[in-house]
């Protein structure tokens, strides 16, 4: 995980953000990148179509965004002693270290955090919520499903570890395989890997037990678990579980389900990104 991307917008999560990217950079020696994010002019439009927005009065409103989410990142990297990393043309800059950069001169639109990411290995994101503070879905939608790469999620407050005790949401599905593939950095660092099995929230697949051999052989240090949900969703049920075993980071597959069912029946992905109070890692 030598590269990550923080999309950086004002909301109440953007601390944790900020937090979750540099604790994963320590570990890693990475890269990371920070760039203003905001919602498309045609989001304000749908929003209110009578606000009498001009043109102008949205390019002011992009400096402004621009100047204030690089001031945030740039102080918080300058707080914990992260420097400016060199140039990355003509020559590569060397990879030992953690480092920071803020590129691009503009804000830009959430679709550009499906494309741009695609050359990062890690996008750090806040976990999205309803309230006007919060963080929105749309990022976390271009992330998932359009950049291929996997992506934490980071709710407040801000961790203060991250990656030493970790839960597997393990489930049987793609989805999931594909998360713990790219979660493997991360997994070999912990000093604890629980693969959790929820009764009745499989999909057909290997068992709990051949994934927690599957990582041991691949130097996680994971164990298997299968518990009943007694009366819970199998959401409710690993969170409750990383809860009682002290996790710091949960790995879990995003929408094994389609998002369209997850709306209208509910769904794991959705209980846990509604509720969280850990980090998460997910990929699609």
């Amino acid at each position: 995980m030598k590269t990550i991307l923080v999309p950086v917008e004002d909301h109440d999560s953007m601390a944790a953000v900020l937090q979750a990217a540099w604790l994963v950079a320590r570990r890693f020696d990475s890269y990371v990148e920070g760039f203003a994010v905001q919602p498309a002019a045609s989001e304000f439009v749908a929003l209110d179509p009578l606000s009498g927005l001009t043109m102008p009065q949205i390019a002011d409103g992009d400096a402004h965004i621009e100047r204030y989410s690089r001031q945030m990142f740039e102080s918080f990297m300058a707080s914990n002693n992260v420097p400016p990393a060199p140039p990355a043309f003509p020559t590569p800059p060397p990879t030992e270290g953690v480092s920071c950069a803020w590129v691009r001169p503009g804000a830009e639109f959430d679709t550009f955090i499906g494309s741009y990411g695609r050359v990062f290995d890690l996008i750090v994101l806040g976990r999205p919520g309803r309230a006007p503070q919060n963080p929105r879905m749309a990022p976390l939608e271009a992330a998932l499903f359009e950049s291929g790469r996997l992506v934490l999620i980071a709710p407040p407050p801000p961790p203060e570890e991250l990656g030493r005790n970790v839960l597997v949401a393990w489930n049987g599905s793609t989805e999931q395989a594909r998360t713990n593939a790219f979660a493997m950095p991360l997994l070999r660092g912990a000093d604890e890997v629980t693969v959790l099995t929820v009764e009745g929230g499989m999909t057909p697949g290997p068992t709990g037990d051949e994934v927690a051999l599957h990582l041991v052989r691949n130097g996680a240090p994971a164990t298997a678990v299968t518990v009943a949900p007694a009366g819970r969703t199998t959401g409710e049920t690993i969170l409750d579980h990383a809860k009682l075993r002290g996790c710091d980071l949960i790995v879990k597959g995003a929408y094994a389900q389609s998002r369209l069912r997850q709306m209208i029946f509910g769904g794991a992905t959705r209980h846990i990104l509604a509720h969280t109070t850990l980090p998460v890692l997910m990929a699609h």
